[in-house]
């Protein structure tokens, strides 16, 4: 064949490049092109590239047909089986916040030469006992008081009905409410009737959760008494740089928790002590009992438990008097700005170093997720959250400007000896 046939046909498979050569590499590529005996090498063509039909469907469509399928039957199945567990994940929950609460001093005890198993069960003991101590006498002081409230409900009535007239000028009868009370087909007869059958109710959401509180403490027993056990577990499963995050964000949890419960017990006491200087004071009765109870529920049920505390001891301040109502009512509700205001920004500064917009926030927003339960426990997450956000990452100077300025502190006077 012609020596310029075979360069100009392998030019066109080898690329532009090839046409850019000199021409004396055509001897070359004529040598190339000839075996020893003067025989042409016979040159294949390549295959033509066929198109495929736009009827066939892609090899992919079935597979991403069956994975849709399999991704949405499997997140039905989780979805239904978090509905279903969804209480013993909060009984977890419970369990796991209550565990770092307590483990700090698991720990004091256990590095003085306790076991764990035996320090977790002498706290946990003296826990379950304050509180069913504290929970009788509240429920013997209400019961009391119910039964002296039948007992003596004419007498109640007419001092109620006689306040109301002096008070704001009104001419009510007490002898028609005595008789409306007493009357054993009247409305407020008819609804104690009606309450004698939720009895049995009652009774079984009680057991329920009495079996609930059994519960959260075995676990958090486990939690406490088998916490290095079950570190060491996690960790084994996790590169060394994962282990040191995982245990910083532990210790970062347990810190926080404890500080949260350390603030609300600190504020539960010095709540307890004021109400109960009141309470005494103006003759309320068992004063001790109530301050307690006020002390407790105000401060370990955030937003709400200020007016779920104040219920009780104003029932039975106005069962005494209506005057003594009205001062439980003026002392709950200036305490309370006196709490919000003064105390609690310095002692959870010092313990949880929460912001208070940002504990109001994880509060309501616990609530609207969990109920109460998660209002109690979004404060000790949001002091976790907070305080792994603020030793991750980097830190920048501020640049000058007006909108940064942080308000100096008053400068100290020092008087002048004389």
């Amino acid at each position: 064949p012609n020596w310029r046939q075979v360069f100009s046909y392998r030019c066109f498979y080898r690329g532009t490049e090839l046409c850019n050569l000199h021409i004396s590499m055509a001897s070359r590529i004529d040598a190339m092109g000839h075996k020893a005996d003067g025989k042409s090498v016979p040159i294949k063509a390549s295959k033509k590239s066929v198109r495929p039909t736009r009827d066939k469907m892609p090899s992919w469509v079935p597979r991403a047909i069956a994975l849709f399928w399999v991704g949405a039957i499997a997140m039905l199945v989780v979805r239904e089986l978090f509905h279903q567990l969804s209480d013993f994940l909060i009984l977890l929950v419970i369990s796991l916040f209550l565990a770092l609460a307590i483990e700090p001093a698991v720990n004091r005890l256990a590095a003085r030469g306790w076991k764990r198993g035996a320090a977790t069960g002498l706290f946990l003991l003296s826990v379950f006992v304050a509180v069913i101590s504290f929970g009788a006498a509240i429920g013997t002081l209400v019961a009391t008081q119910t039964q002296a409230l039948i007992d003596n409900r004419d007498q109640y009535v007419r001092e109620t009905v006689e306040f109301i007239n002096n008070t704001f000028g009104t001419s009510i009868n007490p002898q028609s409410w005595i008789t409306a009370i007493s009357d054993p087909n009247g409305s407020v007869n008819n609804f104690l009737t009606n309450q004698q059958d939720r009895v049995v109710g009652l009774s079984l959401t009680a057991l329920s959760g009495l079996l609930q509180i059994l519960s959260i403490t075995l676990f958090t027993f486990y939690f406490i008494s088998d916490g290095p056990r079950l570190r060491r577990a996690l960790c084994s499963r996790l590169p060394i740089k994962q282990q040191r995050v995982v245990l910083t964000l532990w210790d970062l949890a347990i810190a926080k928790t404890g500080g949260y419960i350390y603030s609300r017990a600190l504020l539960a006491v010095i709540s307890a002590l004021f109400h109960w200087i009141v309470f005494q004071s103006i003759g309320t009765p068992a004063p001790i009992a109530l301050a307690i109870w006020v002390g407790l529920i105000s401060q370990f049920l955030p937003v709400v438990g200020t007016y779920l505390a104040g219920i009780l001891p104003i029932l039975l301040a106005f069962l005494e008097s209506p005057i003594k109502a009205l001062i439980v009512i003026i002392f709950i509700a200036v305490y309370q700005q006196f709490e919000n205001f003064f105390l609690a920004p310095r002692v959870t500064a010092r313990t949880l170093e929460l912001h208070a917009a940002v504990a109001f926030g994880a509060a309501i927003s616990g609530g609207a997720v969990l109920g109460p339960i998660g209002a109690v426990l979004a404060l000790p997450f949001a002091a976790m959250v907070q305080g792994f956000s603020s030793s991750w990452g980097k830190r920048y100077e501020i640049v000058e400007n007006p909108l940064v300025v942080l308000p100096s502190a008053k400068p100290t006077k020092v008087k002048k000896r004389k």
